[in-house]
């Protein structure tokens, strides 16, 4: 499973690398009402969420649809300018500016876009502002997330301006409330991790520089095909338009990507920290198919606790030697076992710092 995006015949200078302060919005606010997800942020997140004010709290209950299970496309406006060609603003009024630019249809799909499960990114898409049957299901999909949901749909679909307007002046006050002291301290770093990877672009080429992101981008350049692993299946392309990436600070383990059908593709991805990168969603498959076999549970339990040969773990379990060298192959394919020779023996050992690391990578995997 994977996202796709085409990019064939896009030039390298339609390759950018741009901070956004509306999406770094948008990672605060996930982080605020989700911060299992984000457990560098939380001592963060739990002295912004005690400081908030009562109205301003009960306004983002109102909308965190928007940004408490997935990043909603009204945090990337940008991507939805016509000709594929505009990057994030460098101020929130800026991008605010870029929102308003929007059609009310956009908007509506946008926001209303995991409410109304429509088939994202495969198609046009009909306007629950125009077709009736898409707006019937939009209701309906919203009032079985609660009535606080259901309001904020009918309000939207019943009279789109007032909602744009509230949400533009929602943004403000979380900017003067808590966001404004938030970009100052980040955008410093999004600011140099942005010439960093522009840098790579321009001297080692898209590859390297999408490599140096995240080992879940890859290119193929024959097939001018960028792959995102991640836990869906999507297809996007560039076409007449570019690329953006976009650092966040706040939005570790999320590695997202836009591809609504005629915006413009971008991936928002987490600045470089000093954890290890988390595997594929093969490698992951591999780990967890490796462990659920007991016979393998119990050589992991083994050594663990110390270094054995094929012939001393068949004996402790009572197994032929290419029985065992068969999990054995398992467990090493997966990554959880080494092997190192010691004079005419080969000596097995678990890798402890890989299966320590399997719940977090687990996490990540689930939620890039």
């Amino acid at each position: 499973m994977s996202v796709s995006i085409d990019i064939g015949g896009l030039p390298p200078d339609r390759v950018r690398v741009v901070p956004s302060p509306l999406a770094e919005l948008g990672m605060a606010l996930h982080a605020l009402s989700e911060p299992g997800h984000h457990p560098h942020s939380q001592g963060w997140a739990t002295a912004t969420a005690a400081g908030l004010e009562a109205c301003l709290a009960d306004r983002l209950c109102e909308a965190d649809f928007l940004w408490r299970t997935t990043f909603s496309d009204v945090f990337a406006p940008f991507a939805g300018i016509p000709g594929g060609s505009a990057v994030p603003g460098a101020t929130l009024a800026e991008e605010l500016d870029l929102l308003d630019k929007l059609t009310d249809d956009q908007f509506a799909l946008a926001a209303l876009e995991f409410t109304c499960h429509a088939p994202y990114g495969t198609g046009p898409e009909p306007s629950p502002l125009r077709d009736a049957p898409t707006r019937r299901r939009a209701l309906d999909m919203a009032a079985a997330r609660g009535s606080v949901q259901e309001r904020f749909a009918r309000r939207l679909l019943d009279d789109p301006p007032a909602v744009r307007a509230w949400f533009r002046q929602l943004v403000e006050d979380c900017e003067e409330a808590f966001f404004a002291d938030v970009w100052a301290r980040v955008r410093p770093q999004l600011a140099a991790d942005a010439r960093h990877r522009t840098e790579l672009l321009r001297r080692k080429g898209l590859a390297e520089a999408l490599a140096s992101v995240s080992s879940a981008l890859t290119l193929d350049e024959e097939a001018a095909t960028v792959t995102v692993d991640k836990l869906v299946v999507g297809r996007t392309a560039t076409g007449g338009g570019g690329l953006v990436l976009v650092p966040t600070s706040l939005g570790r383990p999320h590695l997202t990507v836009l591809h609504r059908y005629g915006w413009q593709p971008a991936l928002t991805y987490p600045v470089t920290g000093t954890r290890p990168q988390a595997p594929t969603v093969e490698q992951l498959t591999l780990r967890l198919d490796a462990l659920a076999h007991p016979v393998r549970m119990r050589l992991c339990r083994q050594l663990a606790r110390t270094s054995q040969t094929t012939t001393e773990l068949a004996q402790s379990h009572g197994m032929s030697a290419p029985e065992i060298s068969r999990h054995l192959g398992l467990l090493k394919k997966a990554g959880l076992v080494t092997t190192r020779r010691r004079g005419r023996y080969v000596l097995h050992q678990l890798d402890m710092g890989t299966v320590a690391r399997l719940g977090s990578d687990f996490l990540e995997g689930i939620l890039r």
